[in-house]
């Protein structure tokens, strides 16, 4: 009955249960128990009043069945929480890290996956690591929840029983596209998943450019996309040498990508906003970012380009 997708789920569903039917049976008890009174002690002609004293049995019983219950709960609830703390020692580890707005997993301290695909039955426990604002991962069907904080080392395991795919959710709301912060939990066969762990070694060999390195560690691909793909900022494909439509001191003027309009983008994001942008939803990054970095940035940003001079997204 209490078989879920994860070890840890039975545990959780036994505690949830047991508090379902207390409350059902209360709520049940305590409407039924109003009903009867105020027809039995309704007011009608003829009837005498009497005063109540109290009553020693229905204090100790008002009291000490409660506290019964509430103890019971705390049993059933602990005996569920008590193992999501005790990590096997042969469990994988597998960094979890939080971003606005994406989860991105790490094998083996450098191989990176934007799904965490897993071995069915072996165990595993996720490092949260926050890079930006507080963040919560929650696997329903898992019945894992835990903080993810920036500066807060924290962590949750499990050992997956089922083969398939599970939503991967974030429950802090963390910023604008808070609801959009899924991804996905796949749990696959030990060879299949060792198969899949090698394609992503020999995918990791291919050198990734400095400037994307410095997109992705500063957080600008959570609000720009790659692939022209609008999200909270405007894309990058296609950007360096277009022509922007922007907003600047509430006219409307058309300025080129060019180096300098990067550098501004940077550090005033606020000054020239791209047409069909709000303002302030992007602040500056003077503190973040060194002109020598923006340099790297922008010679990335340059090997994005597609179709020059069309009006693609950037900054």
């Amino acid at each position: 009955m209490f078989t879920g997708a994860s070890n840890l789920a039975e545990g959780v569903d036994k505690a949830f249960l047991f508090i379902f039917i207390i409350a059902f049976i209360f709520i049940i008890g305590i409407t039924v128990f109003m009903i009867w009174t105020v027809i039995h002690f309704s007011r009608k002609k003829g009837k005498e009043a009497k005063q109540f004293r109290g009553s020693m049995k229905l204090e100790v019983l008002w009291t000490g069945i409660p506290l019964i219950l509430v103890m019971l709960m705390f049993w059933i609830g602990w005996k569920g929480f008590a193992p999501m703390r005790k990590v096997p020692a042969d469990a994988m580890v597998v960094k979890a890290i939080g971003r606005m707005w994406e989860w991105e997993f790490v094998y083996s301290d450098s191989l990176r996956s934007k799904e965490l695909v897993l071995p069915i039955n072996k165990p595993v426990k996720l490092d949260l690591v926050a890079e930006d604002v507080n963040h919560s991962l929650f696997i329903p069907a898992f019945r894992v929840k835990e903080d993810v904080v920036p500066g807060y080392d924290n962590w949750l395991w499990f050992t997956p029983n089922y083969i398939g795919n599970y939503e991967i959710l974030c429950t802090e709301y963390c910023g604008l596209l808070h609801s959009a912060m899924v991804s996905q939990t796949r749990i696959v066969e030990q060879d299949e998943y060792d198969k899949w762990f090698e394609e992503l070694k020999a995918a990791s060999f291919v050198p990734e450019p400095d400037g994307l390195k410095l997109l992705r560690s500063t957080g600008c691909l959570a609000c720009h996309s790659l692939d022209g793909s609008k999200l909270v900022g405007p894309s990058f494909a296609g950007f360096y040498g277009s022509q922007r439509t922007v907003t600047a001191g509430g006219a409307q003027k058309t300025v080129t990508a060019d180096d300098a309009y990067i550098k501004r983008s940077i550090y005033e994001p606020n000054e020239e906003v791209v047409e069909g942008y709000a303002r302030n939803l992007m602040q500056s990054y003077r503190t973040l970012l060194t002109e020598e970095q923006i340099g790297i940035i922008t010679e990335y940003l340059k090997t994005l380009v597609k179709n020059e001079g069309t009006q693609g997204a950037g900054l």
